[in-house]
């Protein structure tokens, strides 16, 4: 094994070396698809989780709380590593670390198939939470790079892959766990997705030198200084950047983790729901629903960021999610209100996992943007360590409506904070860069041969 992780090229693109032409448009989009296969391996490990947590709890008799504690285990480990795991991707390239991960998140569902013990559970998901994150910093990374005139729909269509394969597999997944069992359904889809990402890793690359071309957009104002993670934490706005992502992602997390809980406690569970034609026990229906529009809200997001702007995008979005929170609250109960509303909050939510990423690289630069990303990304670990919290603020209040409340009033919250503080804040420092003397000795990218993109 050790011959075969030393055996892959340095292909970072940070590797130095000659200057390459532009390379053709084919061989973007090509490892553009790579990183979306790559990612659409390790969708199920965070969205179908929901889905393992009743037939555990009915098995063991550990409680749904002591269960969610893995969900976040395995949110803390994909998140608060993200940095490590992208400054490797910034500097080895991609193959190497997907191989990795292929390893670690094909064994993590394997053990859970075996697990008898919580600890065992727990184990499994901190080595799945990092085999996501590096998945998840080797693909996103690599769409900023690769697309630096159209990060936002780059990176959306990369993360999309999390909601749209997710919600491709619920019902197969939903059919293996009544038929076979949730063990079996483990490890099947363990083996079967982590061989994958072990196929894709000998043909993932980052660009090389000049082969991204140059930056031509003159919608999104972009860096002119290079900033390493260590330079990133020391400006305020990556600290307003931070403290929006976390209110956000909170009632994203929350949603994700209990909506299984959320239907059976409002017994919605199995309630026939009818739209346009194709009826579905609601559960089901809104699993599916809200994975595939969490999925295509990310490029549509990006692409429409890409156009108006990061800042002026998040608001409408942050505020589109506090109203379908605010809605869910109160026509929740109905059955075709339910599946339609939490379509909505997923809508809204998703975009986050292609807006950051395209903004932090907008911000702070090409250069290490997988390590930065991996910065911001650890304020959804953050954030996790607030869904447990859900199932206990549900039980003391009596239900879910403070819940939903409270998310409410993060979204607002977070709407707010993005327009009117973080915006000015950004323009002040980019505007500082611009008469910096240094930005002219660090520029975001180099003439290249041929056009871009």
């Amino acid at each position: 094994m050790a011959a075969i992780i030393h055996g892959f090229q340095d292909d970072s693109a940070d590797a130095g070396g000659p200057t390459y032409p532009v390379a053709p448009t084919r061989t973007r989009v090509f490892q553009l698809i790579v990183g979306i296969l790559c990612i659409t391996m390790v969708a199920n490990l965070q969205y179908g989780w929901t889905l393992f947590v009743l037939p555990m709890d009915q098995k063991f008799h550990w409680g749904r709380p002591a269960i969610q504690v893995a969900f976040t285990i395995f949110v803390l480990a994909e998140s608060w590593l993200l940095p490590i795991c992208g400054w490797l991707v910034d500097k080895r390239g991609p193959a190497q670390l997907t191989f990795i991960a292929g390893l670690m998140t094909g064994g993590s569902w394997m053990l859970n198939s075996v697990a008898s013990e919580l600890w065992e559970l727990y184990v499994a998901s901190a080595i799945g939470g990092l085999g996501v994150g590096i998945v998840v910093a080797a693909g996103i990374g690599n769409a900023l790079k690769w697309f630096p005139n159209r990060r936002g729909l780059a990176a959306g269509l990369t993360s999309g892959a999390f909601g749209v394969a997710s919600a491709i597999t619920i019902i197969p997944l939903q059919t293996m766990i009544a038929g076979s069992g949730y063990e079996h359904t483990f490890f099947w889809f363990g083996l079967f997705q982590g061989l994958g990402l072990l196929i894709l890793s000998f043909v993932f690359r980052a660009p090389r030198r000049g082969e991204a071309g140059v930056v031509t957009t003159r919608v999104i104002s972009q860096a002119k200084i290079e900033r390493a993670p260590h330079q990133v934490v020391r400006t305020p706005v990556f600290w307003v950047m931070y403290a929006v992502f976390v209110l956000v992602c909170t009632g994203g997390l929350m949603a994700t983790a209990q909506l299984a809980p959320i239907a059976h406690d409002l017994g919605l569970e199995k309630s026939p729901v009818t739209i346009l034609w194709l009826s579905l026990p609601a559960l089901t229906f809104a699993l599916s629903l809200d994975r595939m529009l969490n999925g295509v809200t990310r490029p549509f997001f990006g692409w429409i960021s890409d156009i108006f702007g990061r800042e002026n995008t998040m608001f409408v979005a942050f505020l589109l999610e506090g109203c379908g929170i605010w809605a869910l609250s109160q026509y929740g109960s109905n059955p075709v209100a339910f599946v339609l509303l939490t379509g909505l909050v997923f809508f809204a939510w998703g975009e986050i996992y292609s807006l950051f990423p395209a903004l932090t690289t907008d911000v702070f630069g090409a250069k290490n943007a997988a390590g930065n990303y991996g910065l911001i990304f650890t304020a959804k670990g953050t954030a996790s360590l607030l869904v447990p919290l859900g199932n206990i603020l549900a039980e003391h209040s009596g239900g879910w409506h403070t819940v939903f409340w409270l998310s409410c009033a993060m979204d607002v919250a977070a709407a707010c904070i993005i327009l009117f503080i973080f915006k000015p804040m950004r323009i002040s420092a980019q505007s500082a860069d611009d008469n910096n003397p240094r930005a002219v000795d660090t520029p975001i990218s180099k003439p290249a041969m041929g056009a871009a993109e």
